[in-house]
């Protein structure tokens, strides 16, 4: 059977008030559906029909007793028709400094699902929106994938308003700017940009834009729900997340564009570069000599993660000279014992390692430890010992493992890059391991994160902003000049002009 073309809804035709209570009312009803969290408080003002919009749950029902509806029936307004008593309640009646006139279903409903509650009078085509929040949330708690030794103890939570208070409390500058944005066909999340103005790129923010309003989405329930439309799509991403409010506020120092997600303690920051990656705010609080030595561990474990199981499954195999005689005599009698091939155990191992860590993140808190032992002391040390794996196989595992929680920033592409590698080491050996460490580094130079180069500083090569990649230089030489992310060698966009 055919349809009938689909009629809008009052909400995406951005249909304007009546002036008839009763035909508005009927509108909000249609459009909720009845749900049973819409309420309708009507009552009269003198003569006068009147109404309360609210969304059950996402008010505080005290406020809105004692601070709208109170000062409303004891104003002198008897007298006055539907459309003056309504003004007279915005100019006079309350004192509240966070109301608003809306005029349109769309807006009334967006107020509505945020926490206002709406103030509807017979004979006015407009209403009012009063900001009544009084939904419960979560406190300011210390990130738990950010820790910090030296640094705040204070982590983004899901409301977006908390989010951008965090910000401004520590940038105190009239040229740091919030734009607003509706993205989420049914879910209409709230989405903020912050930038710096005079510092960014006025192009970057832009694109940014463009990319944000492009993107046709049903729901947003969480930041990563924007990264796709943000970056390019290469192996390592060059969109950064960061629950941290000071790590935020010195990106956006930099020129980047901070987007903060209504719902989500996780902040995007773009653009990002492969080598912020290593780097982390104890850097900055440290001695220099001691942040660089901590930078170091990071890349070594980093290479370490991805390149160890596949180099001793290629030594083992098919370059066994390499090693020395007493450890090539331990390998090769631990593989006497066992039944599999070197890749096979090195691959049986990772995908358990895998397992594993799943398990240990998704089932409750109080068996996440016994999850550990059953891994590590059963599973390992009684394969080990029936000869169903190798030792120095495990131990091999076990250390790439570790290594790649040094860098928690890049865990997700090193687990795949490092069976990757293992295969390519059984199949190529060292050969194919250097061919596909230059297609990596093929994919990390190509990128570019909103025309700033991903692999810069590195590549291309600039002398002068090295002196936060290897090592970090002393804030006597940081702090003399900001670096701007638009300043990177290779970059294509400008930096935005100070007003």
């Amino acid at each position: 059977m055919q349809q009938g073309p689909k009629i809008p809804s009052a909400r995406e035709s951005g249909k304007l008030f009546s002036k008839s209570l009763l035909e508005n009312m009927v509108v909000f009803r249609r459009e909720f559906h009845d749900s049973i969290d819409f309420v309708q408080r009507e009552f009269t003002i003198g003569d006068t029909p009147a109404a309360i919009l609210s969304i059950e749950g996402l008010i505080d029902k005290r406020l809105i007793a004692q601070g709208i509806l109170k000062p409303i029936l004891d104003a002198p307004i008897l007298q006055l028709d539907g459309d003056s008593k309504l003004r007279y309640i915005r100019d006079h009646a309350l004192a509240t400094s966070d109301q608003m006139q809306v005029e349109n279903f769309p807006d009334a409903m967006d107020k509505l699902m945020s926490g206002f509650a709406v103030l509807a009078v017979d004979g006015c085509d407009f209403m009012i929106a009063f900001g009544v929040q009084g939904f419960s949330f979560r406190g300011i708690q210390e990130p738990s994938n950010e820790k910090a030794q030296r640094g705040s103890r204070e982590g983004f939570i899901e409301v977006l308003q908390i989010n951008i208070s965090m910000v401004r409390r520590r940038m105190k500058s009239p040229n740091l700017m919030f734009e607003r944005m509706i993205i989420g066909k049914e879910s209409q999340t709230a989405v903020a940009l912050c930038y710096l103005r005079g510092v960014v790129s006025p192009e970057i923010v832009q694109r940014i834009r463009t990319a944000l309003r492009n993107a046709e989405l049903e729901s947003v329930l969480a930041a990563g729900y924007l990264i796709p439309f943000l970056e390019q799509g290469g192996i390592f991403s060059s969109v950064g997340i960061s629950e941290r409010p000071d790590t935020v506020c010195g990106k956006v120092s930099e020129g980047r564009v901070a987007i903060l997600v209504d719902g989500t303690p996780n902040v995007l920051i773009v653009p990002y570069l492969f080598v912020e990656n290593f780097q982390s705010f104890d850097d900055y609080v440290n001695r220099p000599f001691y942040a660089a030595f901590t930078r170091w561990v990071k890349y070594l474990s980093f290479f370490i993660a991805i390149f160890l199981p596949g180099i001793f499954v290629a030594v083992g195999t098919f370059h066994p000279e390499l090693l020395p005689e007493t450890l090539l005599l331990k390998i090769s009698e631990s593989e006497a014992t066992t039944p599999f091939p070197l890749m096979a155990e090195a691959v049986v191992l990772h995908f358990m390692y895998e397992i594993m860590r799943e398990a240990g993140l998704r089932v409750p808190e109080n068996l996440s430890h016994a999850v550990s032992i059953v891994g590590a002391l059963v599973i390992g040390e009684t394969a080990v010992n029936a000869g169903l794996i190798g030792g120095p196989t495990l131990l091999v595992i076990a250390m790439t493992a570790i290594a790649g929680y040094v860098v928690p920033k890049l865990y997700e592409p090193i687990a795949i890059l490092r069976i990757l590698f293992i295969v390519v080491g059984g199949v190529l050996g060292i050969w194919g391991i250097l061919l596909c460490f230059g297609a990596v580094l093929l994919n990390i130079s190509a990128e570019s994160a909103y025309k700033v180069p991903f692999s810069a500083p590195i590549s291309p090569f600039r002398l002068r902003d090295m002196r936060d990649v290897i090592i970090r230089a002393s804030w006597k030489r940081l702090g003399k000049r900001p670096e701007n992310v638009q300043e990177m060698p290779g970059s294509e966009v400008k930096r935005g002009r100070k007003r």
